[in-house]
């Protein structure tokens, strides 16, 4: 069962969260909705405001409901959820139905799908978004290690405005 808390109550480390242990995007409605596992991103303070960063390549089914939509969760999971998130990484919603596929049971209340399996979800309000520019790169090899296809990421920076955890 998952409770509203504040986020200053809940002890993440970002690093870990998201680089070590993924997280799943989410983002629609109950009429229509996606997820994608990600490993990159970031949570923070910008413009006095608690945030999360999260970046999604153009052709990624998600990012049609991120930009859809005015808000979008980021949905952590215990170890024993690894098989899902590789599967909702692995497999394009457009194809198939990844909820369904990978055992996680979406829940609508509002403003974000999230998953009830979850033990943190962060509902976020988007504020910001911009794509890579490549012309930003100081270190270029990054530029020609991580998008030969030029397929550059859309950011996306949205404030942390409702925190739910696992009992």
């Amino acid at each position: 069962m998952l409770r509203e808390v504040n986020l200053l109550d809940v002890p993440v480390n970002p690093v870990t969260q998201i680089g070590k242990d993924w997280m799943l995007i989410s983002a629609g409605n109950e009429n229509s909705f996606n997820m994608m596992t990600a490993s990159w991103g970031g949570i923070g303070v910008m413009w006095g405001k608690n945030v999360s960063t999260i970046v999604l390549r153009p052709q990624r089914y998600t990012l049609e409901f991120v930009d859809r939509e005015d808000y979008y969760a980021l949905n952590f999971f215990d170890e024993k959820y690894r098989s899902a998130l590789s599967y909702c990484g692995a497999n394009s919603g457009r194809e198939v139905d990844k909820a369904k596929e990978s055992g996680l049971t979406p829940f609508f209340d509002g403003d974000a799908p999230y998953f009830s399996e979850a033990k943190l979800v962060l509902i976020c309000k988007k504020l910001y978004k911009q794509s890579v520019d490549p012309a930003g790169f100081i270190d270029k090899s990054l530029d020609f290690k991580l998008y030969p296809e030029k397929d550059y990421h859309q950011c996306f920076v949205g404030e942390i405005v409702k925190v739910l955890k696992a009992d």
